[in-house]
């Protein structure tokens, strides 16, 4: 059974920031960590981005988006729930 991972993006931001959100997605799917991410309206203000990983796999999606965020500046833009 795959366990599902959130994470909300917000909608108005500036185009590299929207690059390197884009960078994440891509990332996340090249690492093998999911094959689709489903975006959604969550609000005015923010997408919500959801997708599954193998149980085994959560803790280590998680902390690399942690340090992706972190390591891009992006802790302004991206919120794991």
């Amino acid at each position: 059974m795959h366990k599902q991972v959130r994470f909300r993006v917000k909608k108005d931001l500036e185009p590299r920031q929207q690059l390197r959100v884009i960078k994440l997605k891509g990332s996340l799917i090249s690492k093998g960590y999911t094959e689709i991410i489903h975006i959604m309206d969550q609000d005015q203000q923010y997408h919500l981005n959801t997708f599954e990983t193998p149980p085994d796999k959560q803790n280590e999606v998680r902390q690399y988006i942690a340090a992706f965020i972190s390591s891009e500046n992006l802790s302004e833009a991206i919120t794991i729930d």
